[in-house]
């Protein structure tokens, strides 16, 4: 069979069972258990991909995912981010369109904890979503921001899906973690931006002068709540960053110190129970289980498709076809964008990375600067349709009178800005790769 026909078979398969609606970890394993039984020998085959699917999940490199979900998990169920939403409401004043402001920078600091953008888009659609929808604010402009910022959770350190990329793309940890922060606040401040210059176009769109609302704090009332529910989890973050850029930690061990960092703060406040604690180590479990599942049913994946000669066939297919680097990066880029539009970023990653770390060696592409690019493409993929993770999540939370429709519509200038973001860092590199160097971090 050429590898051509492989690569067919293999990727024909695995779309029909997932839009099959197979779990994306059991669509792996099937396709994982004819490709071992023809390709790899058998009998022998089978065994090789039991070992490989055990070995994939000892990695010691995917530890820190667990601690960074927890991190998010503790603040959400102990009522301690809600307690740095509000900090943030009483701070911010006399800027249009002030409630999706403060969505943006409150996401922007609860991305800086948060493992996982899900949580913190449910956190801000459950907190602020009600409260601008009472003000009549305009479902886009009440809806868009808390998604957009969700997605930009995926850049901004700690992010387990950075340290899944690195981990699977034998791309430095730490230097992807601290790559992806500089494009991160620059996203979030763009959206700033744009909330600021639509509001004032339309005014109508953020009705009520809710922009110079006053609710009577002055002083250090007004700031009493930001020194207390927002400087902990900044003092936290900080300590992430610094404990490996600094090398007093390894990732792992960092994600460690956050997560403790967390449950001390929470315990500071007098916020966790048992019960939430339960529920935010049981969350934790099964967030991290999920994504360990799919690993295992990919384990052999890359494998098989360099044992049937499909992976060495392609990359030598493209290198072949005589395209420029840019042109190859553009195509490349393309394919995760559409990618993201149908399957969840674990998945994506396990499809490509196999044919995308040969080509990156091969042009000798710096792997932070690439893979900023990819986190960026991933983030997009949580908001374009049809099955747009946090578009769903928003869904769960917005009332039924919004169409699904109108939620794709509310994310779509934001979707452009992170089009626009990812052209920025394919022609100014430094945007993603300044940073970590400055720390000498590779």
């Amino acid at each position: 069979m050429e590898w051509w026909q492989t690569l067919i078979l293999f990727f024909g398969g695995l779309t029909l069972l997932l839009c099959a609606g197979l779990p994306a970890g059991l669509t792996f394993i099937c396709i994982n258990l004819i490709g071992a039984f023809v390709y790899l020998g058998g009998e022998a085959g089978l065994m090789q991909s039991v070992r490989n699917g055990i070995a994939s999940v000892t990695n010691f490199s995917l530890t820190p995912i667990p601690f960074f979900l927890l991190m998010g998990e503790l603040l959400f169920r102990s009522g301690v981010a809600f307690k740095a939403i509000d900090a943030f409401d009483r701070v911010i004043r006399r800027v249009p369109g002030r409630l999706a402001v403060v969505a943006v920078v409150g996401g922007t600091v609860f991305s800086a904890i948060s493992g996982s953008s899900v949580a913190t888009t449910a956190l801000l659609g459950s907190v602020l979503l009600p409260e601008m929808l009472r003000r009549r604010y305009h479902p886009r402009l009440a809806t868009g921001p808390i998604m957009a910022i969700g997605a930009v959770d995926m850049l901004i350190p700690p992010s387990a899906i950075a340290v899944l990329l690195g981990s699977l793309g034998q791309i430095s940890i730490a230097g992807l973690l601290i790559a992806g922060l500089m494009p991160g606040l620059l996203l979030a401040l763009m959206f700033i931006v744009f909330i600021i210059v639509r509001v004032r176009i339309s005014p109508d769109w953020a009705p009520g002068s809710d922009g110079e609302a006053e609710d009577g704090l002055d002083g250090w009332q007004r700031w009493r709540a930001l020194v207390l529910h927002v400087l902990p989890l900044v003092a936290i973050f900080v300590l992430v960053v610094l404990s490996m850029t600094l090398g007093w930690a390894t990732p792992t061990e960092s994600a460690a110190v956050g997560a403790s960092a967390c449950l001390l703060v929470c315990l500071l406040h007098r916020s966790l129970t048992w019960k939430n604690l339960t529920v935010s180590l049981m969350n934790t479990a099964a967030l991290t289980g999920m994504i360990l599942f799919i690993i295992i049913g990919a384990s052999t994946f890359s494998q098989i498709l360099a044992f049937s000669g499909a992976t060495d066939g392609l990359v030598r297919g493209i290198l072949g076809s005589g395209l420029q680097s840019w042109m190859v990066l553009a195509l490349m880029m393309l394919i995760l964008l559409l990618l993201g539009c149908f399957v969840d970023q674990v998945s994506m990653m396990l499809m490509t990375l196999p044919f995308y770390i040969p080509l990156m060696q091969h042009f000798g592409w710096d792997p932070l600067w690439f893979g900023v690019l990819y986190l960026i493409c991933m983030q997009l993929g949580l908001l374009t349709p049809p099955f747009g993770m946090l578009v769903l999540t928003m869904r769960s939370v917005t009332p039924p009178n919004i169409a699904t429709s109108e939620l794709f519509l509310a994310v779509a200038p934001y979707v452009l800005f992170g089009l626009m973001m990812l052209v920025l860092v394919i022609v100014l590199p430094g945007i993603a790769t300044w940073l970590p160097a400055w720390l000498s971090i590779h």
